[in-house]
């Protein structure tokens, strides 16, 4: 079997591996139902606050991020010897692609799900060298903007709306064919940062109506 064959293998395998929600499993490990509390949300957020401790935020992030990096690191192994054409890209970003319309439309959950944020970094994270670095300064986006404002949502709007301009930046910086072979990539970070953004439309309502909850601040 040819390594583009075992990729196109790989492709429904990593929608099921995103599939799983790790947030719910957790929860329910504790006697919780996340889908029951809060916004309903299973990610990373929802689950902490239901479970009031910040360690599983880190937990369920981590185990949800896992979900977009294997099937990537998977996938770069099998397309380690092939030439990067646009084709070969798109099979590759297929596999990231797959895990995160999994984590967003579980396939255990009557396909709804997660908003993708962790899965999306996860990603990022392992489609080396390309996503990496600009992932990395994604997270560094996402944790200052936390720091200073304490709103999951808003830190996770902004990293991924960084994301794609970081790409480009680090692209044309490093003469990478951004424009060029390497358009797929251009294109899929840009779909999947509009797709965590379009997924946050309820906190933006609430954000700019001034009522989005706080990360470790109570509700009234």
């Amino acid at each position: 079997m040819s390594p583009l064959t075992q990729l196109a293998t790989l492709l429904p395998l990593a929608y099921v591996f995103g599939s799983i929600p790790f947030g719910l499993l957790v929860g329910l490990a504790k006697g919780k139902d996340a889908r029951k509390f809060g916004s309903g949300n299973i990610g990373a957020t929802n689950v902490a606050r239901m479970l009031g401790s910040k360690r599983w935020f880190f937990l369920i992030f981590v185990l949800d991020a896992l979900k977009g990096a294997v099937p990537m690191l998977i996938a770069a192994v099998l397309l380690h010897d092939e030439v990067k054409t646009p084709a070969v890209y798109w099979l590759w970003l297929g596999a990231g692609l797959m895990a995160i319309l999994g984590h967003m439309f579980s396939l255990f959950l009557k396909f709804k799900g997660g908003k993708g944020v962790a899965t999306s970094c996860g990603v990022m994270l392992g489609l080396w060298p390309y996503y990496t670095v600009p992932g990395i300064l994604a997270l560094t986006t996402f944790a200052i903007v936390f720091k200073l404002s304490r709103y999951v949502s808003l830190a996770s709007i902004c990293a991924a709306a960084s994301a794609p301009l970081l790409y480009m930046g680090i692209g044309l910086w490093l003469g990478w064919p951004v424009f060029g072979a390497q358009w797929p990539l251009l294109a899929f970070i840009t779909t999947i940062a509009g797709l965590v953004i379009y997924k946050h439309r309820t906190n933006i309502a609430r954000l700019r109506d001034g009522t989005e909850h706080r990360f470790g601040r109570k509700k009234a």
